[in-house]
């Protein structure tokens, strides 16, 4: 049974990974048009029916932008980014049907019905992974090759690094 309470891995440097992502109000904005371009692209590019930049805080997962996802936000416990953010390289589940972390999870075993999912971790200049670009699929795939996965939208640091001058 899934279990509610289960959030999964903790990122290193919690305290500090929420306070960025509140100073940044990454959750209280809404879409953002630049970043549902990417996920449009990121969805063409990889053939995935379902795209997303997520951003999690202590209770939810924020959908910033999407395509082929009718919800805005998840409880926390139910995000596959909560291991895809401390994960380098991008996490990838083939069929998270038969996946122990997941297997039982509500967007498992329902609405959308994950099956194939992989999700980059974004990260800012200082290291703080505030989130994670990802695709779905409801039917399991292989492994993405190294080539698709280092695809410039499959990852990469997030929007704070535009104004630093370091392109």
């Amino acid at each position: 049974m899934f279990l509610e309470h289960a959030v999964g891995p903790c990122p290193e440097l919690e305290t500090e990974r929420q306070r960025r992502v509140d100073e940044l109000y990454l959750t209280s904005h809404g879409q953002d048009q630049a970043l549902e371009k990417l996920v449009e692209l990121t969805a063409r590019c990889l053939k995935a029916p379902i795209a997303f930049v997520s951003i999690l805080d202590n209770q939810r997962q924020w959908f910033l932008a999407r395509v082929g996802l009718g919800i805005e936000e998840t409880p926390r416990h139910q995000s596959f980014c909560v291991y895809a953010v401390p994960h380098q390289p991008p996490l990838q589940v083939t069929d998270a049907s038969t996946d122990p972390r997941f297997r039982d999870n509500p967007l498992v075993t329902g609405t959308p019905g994950i099956r194939f999912y992989a999700g980059a971790p974004l990260i800012t200049n200082d290291g703080l992974m505030l989130g994670s670009l990802c695709i779905i699929d409801t039917k399991p795939r292989s492994e993405l090759d190294e080539r698709r996965a280092d695809h410039p939208g499959a990852t990469g640091r997030s929007g704070d690094d535009a104004d630093d001058g370091d392109a």
